[in-house]
């Protein structure tokens, strides 16, 4: 079938994140500038340049506690910061916890029962046991096109990698099984890799 996304696609549900998919979600833990704290999945998320290392997300709808945005995107408005937190299987049902569109008072690492650390280089929280946990300085934040669509672009300035994630030297996904994020409700997990040796490599 082809369809134009302006006049519909016929279906039951949206094809279009299936398409795009595995995707891998950026848990994004925020401190408002009140002192309130934010943790919430987006799986519009990936790293974007290598030096130096910068990583974006996107935010696609609004609260009406929040304006034109969601709790995450407001609160790195007030700060400038933000930290992604890796998402491993082990952790799917305090993920999952985490995206309800609670109140912007609500703390979700209490909420769902998750274990917080202090970030290093930023005022932020992270998910202590998360694989690993990428501090970030806002370098933009864009508006796209469509309702309450932005995107947020960072410089990772800290980085924590869990000692049992490093193999030989080598962060390997394989210790901790990365979540990805399919379409409608679906979720899929990686659990094994191969190699490909670039041509001239």
């Amino acid at each position: 079938m082809f369809y134009r996304p302006a006049d519909g696609h016929g279906l039951p549900h949206n094809p279009f994140n299936a398409v795009v998919s595995p995707r891998p979600i950026g848990w994004i833990s925020t401190r408002g500038s009140d002192g309130s704290e934010n943790l919430a999945p987006y799986s519009f998320f990936n790293a974007v340049a290598y030096v130096p290392p910068q990583v974006m997300f996107a935010s696609t709808s609004a609260k009406e506690d929040r304006g034109d945005t969601k709790d995450s995107v407001a609160n790195i408005r007030d700060t400038g910061v933000f930290c992604v937190n890796i998402v491993e299987y082990a952790a799917r049902d305090a993920m999952n916890q985490t995206s309800g569109m609670w109140p912007k008072e609500t703390d979700e690492f209490t909420d769902a029962g998750i274990e917080r650390a202090a970030c290093a280089e930023i005022a932020c929280s992270r998910v202590a046991n998360a694989p690993a946990n990428l501090e970030c300085r806002v370098t933009q934040i864009l508006k796209l096109e469509g309702a309450a669509n932005f995107a947020v672009f960072g410089e990772v300035v800290g980085v924590h990698l869990r000692d049992d994630c490093l193999v030989d030297g080598i962060f390997d996904v394989t210790t901790y099984s990365p979540l990805t994020r399919l379409g409608y409700k679906d979720y899929s997990v990686i659990r094994e890799k191969f190699s490909l040796a670039r041509p001239g490599e």
